[in-house]
């Protein structure tokens, strides 16, 4: 028999770490300082060779549980944190996003007045390295049988997003640790595919872009949606038809700028030209999205050719030198 004292938390919040010892104190603080507490979080240090180990243990929290493992990646560790948790309910959280204060508290409620749904997700805003805005994310706002918006593109955008049912969870049998990338997508597929969404208008997730992230390694995000997508219209063949060409024309927009995002260089560049050219021949909108067409490639050529300039400047005013110096 459970005690009061030994009531079970109603969330289970997990946050895989892998060297964050830059932002990782910051997380927890945004899921210590939500406005509902009954709340357990788990910290599955994912073989760390910084200080996210010692930061972490510094902070003093009987509702926070650090468990050490060797690395491994984010799938294994959001499963590992799965296989801990005891919660009602589940969210995952990256060790370098922050949530609003009262993030776990409107996504509850709204599954709690909308009890079929086994799902609730937010909307998303971008920040830097320092934590400041850079762009505002996608404002979908849609509810029920979500399974196909979900195929067009993942409005949800990351996995810090979701608080979502934990027996639903282990029922898909968690996340899919073959992928590389792009688990958060697919996790939310197979959910959508066999349980009701419902969504909190408000921004709540705050996801920071860093040069270093799983999601600026375009190839492999590119390897890992394509495989996502196969998968996913597998499970519902008849939206093949009509939403196909619509699912990659978003795939690679969405791909093209992430290449465009900075640090800019002319790989990025040729990067970005490639996934414009697939954005292109799959968006059955081709000719009404022009103008936005003409625009990415007009950057694009001037990331390919600034170089080209830069590297000129360079070299005739080390000739001029080298003419003063020689006589």
């Amino acid at each position: 028999m459970i005690t009061i004292s030994e009531k079970l938390p109603k969330i289970s919040v997990i946050i895989p770490a892998y060297n964050s010892e830059k932002t990782i104190a910051h997380t927890i603080q945004s899921v210590l300082n939500q406005t509902f507490t009954d709340l357990e979080l788990i910290v599955i240090n994912d073989g760390s060779q910084d200080s996210t180990l010692e930061i972490v243990t510094q902070i003093k929290d009987p509702r926070i549980k650090v468990f050490s493992y060797s690395n491994a990646g984010g799938n294994v560790s959001r499963n590992r944190g799965l296989q801990r948790a005891v919660g009602e309910f589940v969210s995952f959280l990256d060790a370098d996003d922050l949530w609003t204060p009262d993030k776990l508290q409107s996504q509850l409620k709204a599954l709690q007045e909308n009890v079929t749904a086994k799902v609730a997700y937010s909307w998303t805003d971008y920040i830097n390295t320092n934590g400041e805005f850079i762009l505002s994310g996608k404002r979908v706002n849609v509810n029920g049988n979500v399974y196909e918006n979900l195929l067009l593109n993942n409005f949800l955008e990351n996995g810090s997003n979701p608080l979502i049912c934990r027996k639903s969870l282990i029922t898909l049998n968690g996340f899919d640790e073959s992928l590389s990338a792009a688990q958060d997508w697919d996790m939310w597929l197979r959910l959508a595919s066999k349980f009701d969404f419902i969504c909190v208008p408000s921004v709540q997730i705050l996801y920071r872009i860093s040069t270093n992230s799983v999601s600026c390694n375009l190839a492999r995000q590119e390897k890992s949606c394509l495989q996502v997508l196969e998968k996913a219209y597998k499970e519902r063949p008849s939206a093949l038809k009509h939403s196909w060409n619509v699912s990659l024309a978003n795939l690679y927009k969405y791909l093209v700028c992430k290449a465009l995002q900075k640090p800019l260089n002319r790989q990025k560049g040729l990067t970005s030209a490639i996934f414009l050219w697939k954005y292109f021949l799959h968006d059955p909108s081709r000719l009404q999205n022009i103008n936005f067409t003409l625009k990415l490639l007009l950057k694009i050529v001037i990331i390919l050719i600034l170089p080209t300039l830069l590297d000129s400047i360079t070299n005739l005013r080390r000739q001029k030198i080298e003419t003063l110096f020689n006589g």
